[in-house]
């Protein structure tokens, strides 16, 4: 598979089967996030993967949504404002990098037949209480990981920009 190849595959499920995420294949998607880069080479990520079925329904408390409740797997995908680097004008790339290392998530995972769906608009303070999170640890990102429900869905076309809408040439 061409990279242009996975990125067309890549797309957000919210259908999941109740099939089991074989070990190898996570250990995969972990080595591959493990792999991004970050501003200045800092790395100012933690996850923390929530499987079992107490820790499923607390996560799932912070973003009630049917579909969310059927992933058999979770990351929680977290910066850490400590180790991140600021540029000269303040600028913390904590978000970047995090983002970075959560679509690296999300490539490996379609690549091994794996769905996911970045949720950003969960109760954060909730998931930091619950996880007994550090104060400098924020939850950025909730990726439900799992096999999709209809593998068709990697086959579906993208609703996206034309390349003309979003690039010039100066």
């Amino acid at each position: 598979m061409t990279f242009l190849e996975l990125v067309r595959k890549r797309c957000s499920v919210r259908q999941y089967s109740d099939r089991t995420v074989e070990p190898e294949k996570m250990n995969y998607v972990l080595e591959a996030a493990r792999l991004a880069p970050s501003a200045v080479n800092k790395q100012p990520w933690h996850m923390l993967l929530v499987e079992s079925e107490e820790k499923r329904q607390l996560l799932q408390s912070c973003y009630n949504r049917e579909w969310f409740k059927q992933a058999p797997l979770y990351l929680i995908v977290c910066g850490d404002h400590t180790e991140s680097w600021k540029r000269a004008d303040g600028k913390d790339h904590l978000d970047i990098d995090v983002a970075i290392l959560t679509e690296h998530l999300c490539l490996a995972a379609a690549e091994q037949g794996l769905g996911t769906c970045w949720v950003c608009n969960f109760d954060a303070p909730r998931v930091k209480e619950l996880f007994a999170l550090p104060e400098h640890i924020e939850p950025i990102v909730l990726l439900p990981l799992g096999y999709p429900a209809d593998e068709s869905v990697f086959e579906g076309e993208k609703k996206r920009k034309a390349l003309t809408e979003i690039y010039a040439h100066h």
